[in-house]
C-alpha cells in the first residue's frame, strides 16, 4: 500500500504489529462486550455493523456475541491484524486505510473506537465523510475527548495521538445527525475498565 500520512505508515508497520499483542486478553474482551451491551440498549434493531479501524476484532467479536445474526465488517490498515480478523471468520474484512475505503453500501451501525485519535488531524474531514457515507442509521465514536484539539506524546512518539471533540465536529459537519446518548468509561472501573474513553451515539435522520 502507499500511504498519504505518517500516521498511516506508523500503524501499518511494526508499531501496529506490537499493538496487537498488547491488546489481546479475555479481560479486555469482556470489557468490550460490556461496553457494547450498554450502547446497544439505546439503539433500535441493528442488522449490520461496520468498524473503521477494527484491528483483530475485539469490538466485532463482542457485537457477534450480542447480535448473533448481524452482518459485520471491518476496515483495517495493518496486515497482521487484518489476517487475524480474517482468520476469525466472523466479519467481512477490508484491508486498507480508511482513507482508501469507498463504501459501496450502508450499514445500520458504523463506528470507531480509539481510531480517530490516531489519524492525521488534517485528514479528519475525510474520515468523517467515510463515517457519514457508510452510516445507514447510527454512528458511534468512542475516543479520547478534549474540548479543544491537542496533541500528546504516545509511547514515546510525537504526533501519533490527538484529542479533540470528534462528535462535536461530526455534528457541525452533518446537520442530519443528532445525539442520542453519550457516556464515559473509566480506566478505574472495578469490573469493566476501559481506557478513559468518552463515547457518543449519533443517529442519522
Amino acid at each position: 500500500m502507499s500511504y498519504k500520512t505518517e500516521q498511516e505508515k506508523f500503524w501499518a508497520g511494526t508499531f501496529g504489529d506490537e499493538y496487537i499483542a498488547r491488546n489481546k486478553s479475555d479481560a479486555l474482551q469482556g470489557a468490550c462486550t460490556a461496553f457494547w451491551a450498554r450502547i446497544l440498549g439505546r439503539l433500535g434493531r441493528v442488522g449490520s455493523a461496520l468498524e473503521l479501524g477494527a484491528n483483530i476484532g475485539l469490538n466485532l467479536r463482542s457485537l457477534r456475541a450480542l447480535l448473533p445474526d448481524a452482518e459485520l465488517a471491518g476496515v483495517e490498515i495493518n496486515a497482521a491484524a487484518a489476517a487475524e480478523l480474517r482468520a476469525w471468520g466472523g466479519a467481512e474484512v477490508f484491508e486498507r486505510s480508511l482513507f482508501d475505503f469507498a463504501p459501496g453500501r450502508q450499514w445500520d451501525l458504523v463506528f470507531t473506537k480509539g481510531v480517530l485519535i490516531h489519524l492525521n488531524p488534517d485528514r479528519l474531514p475525510e474520515a468523517y465523510d467515510v463515517l457519514h457515507r457508510a452510516c445507514g442509521c447510527y454512528i458511534v465514536v468512542a475516543e479520547y475527548y478534549n474540548p479543544t484539539p491537542v496533541s500528546i506524546p504516545y509511547r514515546g512518539n510525537e504526533d501519533k495521538l490527538f484529542k479533540r471533540d470528534f462528535a462535536g465536529e461530526l455534528l457541525d459537519r452533518f446537520p442530519d445527525l443528532r445525539v442520542v446518548d453519550y457516556g464515559f468509561v473509566w480506566k478505574r472501573d472495578p469490573v469493566f475498565p476501559q481506557d478513559d474513553i468518552t463515547w457518543f451515539l449519533l443517529e442519522k435522520s
